[in-house]
C-alpha cells in the first residue's frame, strides 16, 4: 500500500461515509457504462464470425458466457480476500485498468478465438463489483446498507442507460467500435480511482490473505458456515441464474423474434437502465421503510417472476416492453437480500462475503448461458415440431419462483435481527 493510499483511508464518521459512497457510485457508473457499451454488439459480432447463423451463434454465446463465468468463479474469491488484506482501492483500480486493456484486445480481434481469449481475460479482471459491495459495507452502518445497495443498483441502471445506447449507435457504424469506447471508459475509471478514490478499509480491520479462504471452494464453504447465510446465498444463486437469461439471450432473442437491430437493442437496454435506476435509486428506500426487508423481497420477486413469464410469451415487441417495468421492479429484492447477508458476518469478513457470493453467482453465470442458449437453439431449430423461442424466459421465471420460496421460508418468523458485532 502506498503513502497516497494510506492518506486516502477513510476516518470514521458520517460525512466521510457519504463522500466515499459518492466515489464508489461514480466508479461503478463508469464501469457499467463500459460493460453496457459492449452488450448490444458482442452476440452480433459472434454471429458475424459464425457466418450469420443465429442457432450456431446461440451455442457459441453460451460457451462464451460459461468460460467468462468460470474465470469469475475462480478469481472473485481471490480478489475479495486480497481486498480484505490490502484494501478495496488497489483491487478496484487494477480491475479497471485490466478491463481497459482487455477491451483493446477484443477490439483488435481478427477471429472468434482471439475474441474468446479476450473474454477470458475480462472474466479475470472484472472484479470491481464484488469489491464495491465490500466497500459499501465498510463505510455504511448495517441498518442503512439496504438503501446504499439500492443506490449502487441505481449506478448500474444509469450506466445501462448511457452505455447500451452509445454502444448501439457505435455498433451500427462498426461492430468493433464499442470495444474502443469501453476501453476508454475503463481506463478513465482506473485513473479516477487512482487519483480520487479513498481507501475504505483501515489497516486495523484487515485480515491476512489465505489461500484456504481465497479458493472458490473454500469461499463456498464459508457461505455454508451459517444456516441462514447459506439459504440467503441459495436465494441469490437462483436470482442470478434467472438474471443470466437477460445478457445471454436478449440480443439474439430480440433479433430473431422482433427483428431489432443494434441501435434498437441499445435503445431498449437504455430503457431498462432508466427503469432500473428509478427502482434502485427511488423505490428501495421507501419500500423497505413501508414494507420492511421481507415485504420488499417478496414484492420484487413476485414482480420478477411475472415479468419473465411475459418476456417468454410476448408475441411482439410492444408486449415485451410492457413487461419491462415488472422485471425492473424485481430489482428491489436483491438489496434487501444483500443487507441481510452482510449482517450475518463481521466487518473483517465483508470482502470475503462479497467474493464468496460473487463466486457462487459465477456458478450461476456458468450454467445459465449454457442452459438458456441450448434451450433457445432447440426452440428455433425445430420450428416444425416445436417453436418456443421464449423458453429461456419461462425457465428464468421458475428460478425466481424458487428464490421466492427460499426467501419466504427464511424470513417468515423473522422480526428483527441485530447486526453481527465484530
Amino acid at each position: 500500500m502506498t503513502d497516497a493510499s494510506q492518506a486516502a483511508e477513510l476516518p470514521p464518521g458520517p460525512a466521510p461515509s457519504r463522500a466515499a459512497f459518492a466515489f464508489i457510485f461514480v466508479t461503478v457508473l463508469l464501469d457499467m457504462m463500459a460493460l453496457g457499451i459492449v452488450i448490444p454488439v458482442l452476440p452480433k459480432l459472434i454471429k458475424a464470425f459464425m457466418g450469420g447463423d443465429t442457432a450456431s451463434a446461440a451455442h457459441v454465446v453460451g460457451y462464451f458466457g460459461f468460460f467468462w463465468a468460470l474465470m469469475q468463479f475462480i478469481f472473485q474469491p481471490v480478489l475479495g480476500s486480497l481486498s480484505d488484506r490490502f484494501g478495496r482501492r488497489p483491487v478496484i483500480i487494477l480491475s479497471n485498468v485490466g478491463l481497459g486493456l482487455d477491451y483493446i484486445l477484443m477490439a483488435l480481434s481478427p477471429n472468434l478465438w482471439f475474441l474468446f481469449v479476450g473474454r477470458l481475460v475480462s472474466g479475470i479482471t472484472a472484479a470491481s463489483f464484488s469489491t464495491a459491495g465490500a466497500y459499501i459495507a465498510d463505510v455504511t452502518v448495517p441498518e442503512k446498507r439496504a438503501a446504499r445497495f439500492g443506490m449502487l443498483g441505481a449506478a448500474f441502471g444509469l450506466g445501462f442507460i448511457i452505455g447500451p445506447a452509445v454502444g448501439g449507435v457505435l455498433g451500427d457504424i462498426d461492430l468493433k467500435m464499442p470495444f474502443w469506447g469501453a476501453a476508454v471508459l475503463s481506463l478513465i475509471n482506473g485513473a479516477y480511482g487512482f487519483f480520487v478514490l479513498p481507501e475504505s478499509l483501515p489497516r486495523d480491520r484487515r485480515s491476512p490473505f489465505s489461500l484456504k479462504r481465497a479458493n472458490p471452494f473454500g469461499a463456498l464453504k464459508f457461505l455454508g458456515s451459517n444456516g441462514k447465510l447459506a439459504r440467503l446465498a441459495l436465494a441469490s444463486f437462483l436470482q442470478r441464474f434467472a438474471h443470466g437469461s437477460l445478457p445471454s439471450m436478449f440480443v439474439l432473442y430480440a433479433d430473431y423474434r422482433y427483428g431489432w437491430d443494434a441501435k434498437t437493442v441499445g435503445a431498449v437496454l437504455a430503457g431498462v437502465g432508466v427503469a432500473q435506476m428509478i427502482v434502485s435509486g427511488g423505490l428501495v428506500r421507501p419500500a423497505i421503510a413501508r414494507l420492511g426487508e421481507r415485504g420488499t423481497m417478496m414484492l420484487g420477486l413476485i414482480s420478477g417472476a411475472i415479468g419473465f413469464a411475459l418476456y417468454g410469451w410476448a408475441p411482439n415487441g410492444t408486449i415485451f416492453l410492457i413487461a419491462l417495468p415488472l422485471v425492473a421492479l424485481w430489482g428491489i429484492a436483491n438489496p434487501a437480500i444483500q443487507s441481510l447477508a452482510t449482517q450475518r458476518v463481521g466487518p473483517r469478513e465483508q470482502g470475503q462475503l462479497q467474493g464468496a457470493t460473487s463466486s457462487l453467482g459465477s456458478v450461476a453465470d456458468m450454467l445459465g448461458p449454457l442452459a438458456y442458449s441450448q434451450i433457445f437453439a432447440i426452440g428455433i431449430m425445430h420450428a416444425g415440431v416445436i417453436h418456443l423461442p421464449g423458453a429461456p424466459y419461462y425457465l428464468a421465471a421458475l428460478f425466481v419462483v424458487g428464490a421466492m420460496a427460499v426467501c419466504w421460508q427464511i424470513t417468515r418468523a423473522r422480526r428483527a435481527e441485530p447486526a453481527m458485532a465484530e
